[in-house]
């Protein structure tokens, strides 16, 4: 087996174990942070099968600002770990049912006579993956393209919505009644009468 092949299989070791890490983790901050680390090992997965432009674009727009979002949108939402432990068990059956088809689905890939590491093809010196990736995605995966485009448009509001709900303990803010102060219902000028401070007592009074 040539280098290329070890590299293949020590990275997928890694996605593996950081994959099953993001979903074992009880802190949520841990399991941003080992989905940090399963996108590293995408991106050099990808760098294996000689797609620049993918790993270089999971890098930079996942790790670097897709996940520096999730990181404050958990911190944000407040997330009651407790609260959230007691109804586990609830839903293990679901969860039970949504694994099973998972494992089924893998067993499915690793049994296909295509699995292993796909050796690149020979390209032109004036091949361009950014390019050939364009073209594809605007003329035979157009739709599905902006599907994504609406699905995360609407994760997005809704986690806007989660960060702007009411809370006991916080202020909410409108802005539209923030624009209409003026000055007068900020500030207001108080004039007070001198007072004269009161003599010190004596110790012979």
């Amino acid at each position: 087996m040539e280098f290329t092949g070890y590299v293949f299989y020590i990275f997928s070791a890694i996605l593996l174990l950081a994959s099953l890490r993001v979903i074992t983790a009880s802190n949520p901050i841990h399991a941003a942070l080992a989905l940090v680390l399963a996108f590293f090992t995408a991106a050099g997965l990808w760098m294996l099968l000689e797609a620049e432009f993918l790993a270089i674009t999971l890098v930079l727009v996942y790790i670097g600002a897709v996940l520096v979002l999730f990181l404050f949108v958990v911190m944000m939402l407040d997330i009651n770990l407790e609260e959230i432990r007691k109804g586990f068990w609830g839903y293990l059956p679901a969860g039970a049912l949504v694994g099973g088809l998972m494992v089924v689905e893998m067993f499915m890939v690793l049994g296909g006579k295509d699995f292993g590491l796909a050796e690149p093809v020979a390209h032109a010196a004036d091949y361009s993956n950014t390019k050939e990736l364009g073209r594809l995605l605007y003329t035979e995966y157009v739709y599905p393209f902006e599907l994504a485009a609406v699905l995360l448009l609407v994760a997005m509001v809704a986690a806007i919505a989660l960060t702007h709900r009411k809370r006991g303990d916080t202020k909410p803010l409108n802005p539209a009644e923030q624009v209409k102060v003026k000055k007068a219902d900020r500030l207001r000028m108080v004039n007070l009468k001198p007072q004269k401070p009161e003599a010190p007592k004596g110790d012979d009074e």
